[in-house]
């Protein structure tokens, strides 16, 4: 049950009625299950409801420790939480889910959605980069995103400072998604709490994480692949030897997505990667 980095195997058939949803919820919210043991877990029982009921079996086959199936009270919190702050979940395989990204192999099974659930489905190009970006770096990333929204193109990165801000700024008016590291509800950095809101009243926020988690330096990596996944390509502005920016390009590279990096000064830190 040990988490694998991906996995070929989707559910056959998204949830189709609540108590499904709840289970599919219940089952990715479950200690030691990940996107990839979730993927593969479905895949052999059929369901949620089966693969909850043979968890304990499971686990005990393969020797795994301190896993624990989640409280359906837990769910029921988080679907509380998710109606009092108006988002909406979307299940792979089910309607509305972005198509860039159900193809990729660790593609997330649920995704909380607040915003315009139509700009998941159009074309996509993701603008990452420095958070302490120079001052030519954000200029090149407002730029380059007002001109892919002006060819009808949605603007994607990851609500962070530097690059992902200049980025979503320019793109409100065309079409912008944030993908967030912790909860669909949980705006961080603090500071883009009202871009955040703009976002969500315009654009479009997302996240696999329950609402109401605050996100953790794990959950970044993760959340860059999805950013990678949205997209037909990723644009890198500016980013450090050792930049989360180069994690985004890596998963486009192995999704099979296209990877275009802006040129930076050759002696500016900010650039080396």
């Amino acid at each position: 049950m040990t988490e694998e980095h991906h996995s070929s195997i989707h559910p056959p058939l998204p949830p189709t009625m609540e108590d499904d949803r709840f289970s599919w919820l219940r089952l990715l919210r479950s200690r030691r299950v990940g996107v990839s043991t979730f993927h593969r877990l479905l895949g052999e029982y059929g369901s949620a409801q089966n693969a909850l009921a043979a968890l304990p079996d499971v686990a005990r086959a393969a020797g795994v420790d301190g896993y624990e199936i989640c409280p359906a009270g837990v769910i029921q919190a988080e679907l509380k939480a998710a109606k009092a702050a108006n988002a909406r979940l979307l299940c792979l395989g089910g309607p509305g889910y972005p198509p860039e990204l159900a193809e990729i192999a660790d593609a997330p099974p649920l995704l909380w959605l607040q915003g315009d659930g139509d700009l998941l489905v159009r074309p996509a190009v993701a603008l990452v980069g420095a958070r302490n970006a120079s001052s030519l770096g954000t200029r090149m990333a407002r730029a380059l995103a007002r001109e892919l929204g002006e060819a009808g193109y949605i603007v994607v990165s990851g609500l962070a400072r530097g690059v992902d801000t200049a980025a979503h700024l320019a793109a409100l008016e065309t079409g912008t998604v944030a993908v967030m590291a912790g909860g669909v509800d949980m705006v961080y950095p603090a500071e883009n709490a009202h871009l955040g809101r703009d976002i969500a009243a315009r654009g479009a926020l997302i996240s696999e994480q329950p609402m109401g988690l605050a996100p953790a330096a794990r959950h970044f990596p993760r959340r860059n692949r999805i950013i990678a996944g949205l997209a037909r390509a990723v644009v890198v502005v500016e980013a450090a030897a050792k930049s989360g920016s180069l994690i985004t390009a890596r998963d486009a590279l192995d999704q099979g997505r296209e990877v275009l990096g802006v040129p930076g000064h050759p002696f500016d830190a900010r650039a080396a990667g």
